[in-house]
């Protein structure tokens, strides 16, 4: 990518991933929170998820580069403090992709508007904004969908498995992400396992998406 189309395409996408990862991490305060975790009141606001790397630097150079959105962002929530621990765990879990949802929809509308804005100076920048909003955050919800601790996935399915396998699937957490690191691996024609498991699902969510706003 040429250095002018880099610097657009950061220009463009930076308010996206910042909304997508800060509000994906919020959600999951406000659920704590009211679940009982009162450590998650400091995290209501959105703004304090923001970590510079995490949440800025290397999703825009992995969006750029053409791979798998990938960062993260500081967080805040015991999940201990939890009213019921292993029950409330996977609402408070569910919360961050259903977040997602919600503001792929909205970019959604976004795209829309600016579809009905032909001519309009601000509409292609407009719509090119919405379509990375759209695809940034379904693939935040595949990704983090996946039942791997400590995705959200991994974290619904311990609250759901019987507390024997629960046990046996959180001992995975502290090699979930290199498990993850491993599918992102490029395998045959360039293609990574990651990307096999989770473009079958981006695909749906973008034309369910389409299909509900009509776009």
């Amino acid at each position: 990518m040429q250095i002018d189309q880099l610097i657009q395409t950061i220009a463009i996408a930076a308010l996206p991933i910042l909304f997508a990862i800060t509000m994906h991490e919020a959600a999951h305060g406000v659920a704590a929170y009211y679940f009982g975790d009162r450590s998650a009141q400091r995290s209501l606001n959105p703004v304090h998820y923001i970590d510079p790397i995490g949440t800025v630097l290397l999703p825009i150079i992995t969006l750029a580069l053409g791979g798998i959105l990938f960062g993260w962002a500081r967080t805040f929530i015991n999940y201990a403090s939890l009213r019921h621990p292993k029950r409330d765990m996977a609402w408070v879990a569910l919360a961050g992709p259903a977040a997602n949802l919600g503001m792929a929809l909205f970019w959604g509308v976004l795209a829309k508007v600016a579809l009905s804005m032909q001519g309009n100076y601000f509409a292609e920048p407009l719509l090119e904004m919405a379509q990375i909003g759209i695809k940034i955050n379904v693939v935040l919800i595949a990704l983090n969908m996946l039942p791997l601790p400590p995705l959200d996935g991994g974290r619904v399915a311990m609250g759901l498995l019987p507390h024997r396998q629960a046990y046996q699937l959180a001992r995975l957490e502290p090699y979930g992400i290199f498990i993850l690191l491993f599918m992102a691996l490029p395998l045959v024609q360039g293609a990574s396992l990651l990307s096999l498991v989770l473009t079958p699902a981006v695909v749906g969510l973008e034309q369910l998406i389409g299909f509900i706003l009509g776009i």
